[in-house]
Parts: structure tokens; sequence; C-alpha cells
């Protein structure tokens, strides 16, 4: 499938800016099942300092904040080619080893609550497979998908005992998890073609954990299925923090306001 990808990151600062640096994770990986044919990035506001990729493989953009400015707008645009390989995306690649997919972080470190999910899990020992889609499950039945109940800080574990999050919150419970039960599993932020409508909200998360003889495989808690020709992987992590879409600071902004626009559609080849 050929999916072609709009996103527009605006930030609205109240007072101009002194000094500022973002750093960008929104260009897709080339990896197994996807291609990255076209893929462009323009700023006003900003300027680009380095690019480089980081520990987890991921393409990341330095930019500056110009002096004086009260807005920064970001936009992306381009071409993917992506295939249906079942959510398997294969042998790990990149420089972080097996082991450091199971360490917890504060955002993934499961509590009481999570363990209570946990508990609930009937596959039979050693069936990896099962159990990541078992876990899965049980984590979009406890926590229910819900707008504006959490935030981009909040921990899993928090989420949880809510009963309330968005798909960062599953893919963050699902993550603990999976790691509680010796399985590493990383955090994926991407795009997702959506069946019903073209513009968006927000950009996507989802879950890869590790399965011997199958590498990396994908979990969209949120959906209930494993990632497939509509999904655009962009950046993977530890958790959100390591692969969110934008992070940064400024100094002398003010408070500042953030506006996203995207849209994700098929692009029909002519024959």
């Amino acid at each position: 499938m050929r999916l072609r990808i709009e996103h527009v990151t605006r930030y609205s600062f109240s007072r101009p800016v002194v000094h500022g640096l973002q750093r960008l994770r929104l260009t897709p990986k080339n990896t197994q099942g996807q291609k990255v044919s076209d893929w462009t990035m323009d700023f006003d506001g900003a300027r680009v300092e380095v690019e480089y990729d980081d520990h987890h493989h991921n393409r990341t953009t330095l930019v500056s904040v110009n002096a004086g400015v009260t807005s920064v707008e970001v936009r992306c645009s381009g071409l993917v080619e992506t295939a249906d390989n079942h959510g398997i995306i294969g042998q790990i690649s990149g420089y972080m080893p097996l082991w450091a997919f199971l360490i917890q972080t504060p955002l993934t470190r499961p509590g009481p609550r999570v363990r209570t999910i946990m508990a609930d899990i009937e596959a039979p020992r050693g069936e990896t497979l099962q159990t990541l889609h078992d876990l899965s499950g049980l984590v979009r039945r406890h926590v229910v998908y819900t707008v504006g109940a959490t935030g981009v800080d909040t921990a899993g574990e928090e989420a949880a005992v809510l009963g309330k999050g968005v798909c960062q919150d599953h893919a963050h419970i699902f993550i603990g998890a999976a790691r509680a039960l010796g399985i590493p599993a990383r955090y994926v932020s991407g795009y997702l073609m959506l069946n019903d409508r073209v513009e968006q909200e927000a950009s996507h998360a989802w879950v890869e954990a590790y399965v011997d003889h199958l590498g990396w495989v994908g979990f969209d808690v949120s959906n209930g299925i494993s990632p497939d020709e509509r999904y655009v992987r962009v950046a993977t992590g530890s958790d959100y923090r390591e692969a969110a879409p934008v992070t940064g600071m400024s100094y002398g902004a003010g408070e500042s306001l953030l506006e996203v626009q995207l849209a994700v559609e098929q692009q029909h080849v002519e024959q």
C-alpha cells in the first residue's frame, strides 16, 4: 500500500523566544514491510542544526528556534510503501541489546493494579505469542480508551488505576507487564491510516515484543490487532519519552500552545 502523509506541528508562544531547541523524531524508518519513497521536512521559525540516528536507529533532527519568534511550524510530508507482514518486524537491529528492553522505566514500571491485570493471563507457560495476545486483550478490557483522561507524563500504572487512557497508556501498561514476564518489549510511535477519515488529531502508538524465532512482533493494544499495511513506523524506544515525535525546551517563551494537523490516506497508483 502506498500511503501519503501530511503532518503539521505548530507551537505558539505567549512571548518571543530567547532560546529554544527541539528534537524531532518525525522521519519514518526504512524497515521490513516499509519503504520510505519520499519524505521532506520544512520549518518556519526554526533551523536544522544536525541530523543523526539515535541509539534506537530513529532518524533524529535537532533544530534551534530562531530568537524572537512567537511561533514555530514543522511541516512533514511524504510517501511510504507498506506491506502486511502480520505485525512481524523480524530480528533485532540497532545498537540496543535485547536485555535493555527488559529494564523498566518510570512510565512502564508495573504496580499493584497492572499486576492484577497480569494475573488473568491464562496462556500455558512458554507460549509467548499467545501470552502477548492475551495480555493485549486484558489491557484493552481493563483500561477503556478515553481521550483527555491522561497526559504524556501519565505512567502506565496510573492509567491502569484510572481504568482510562489512550494508545500511549495502553502501550506503557503492556510494555511493563511484558517485561515483568521476562519478554523484551518496546514502544512504537507512528501513523495509522483510519478507514473512516483522512484528517486526524494525533499520531498513533503501539508496541513491539520480542518472540523467539520470529523477532519483533507488533501489537496495537488500543485496536486489538497486529499492525498491517495501514501502519507506518516512525520511532521506537523504551517508552514514550524515547520515541516522542517532538521534545524540546525554550527560554523566555512564556506559555505555549500546541496544534497538530495530520492527514494519512492511501494514494492509488494510476495504471
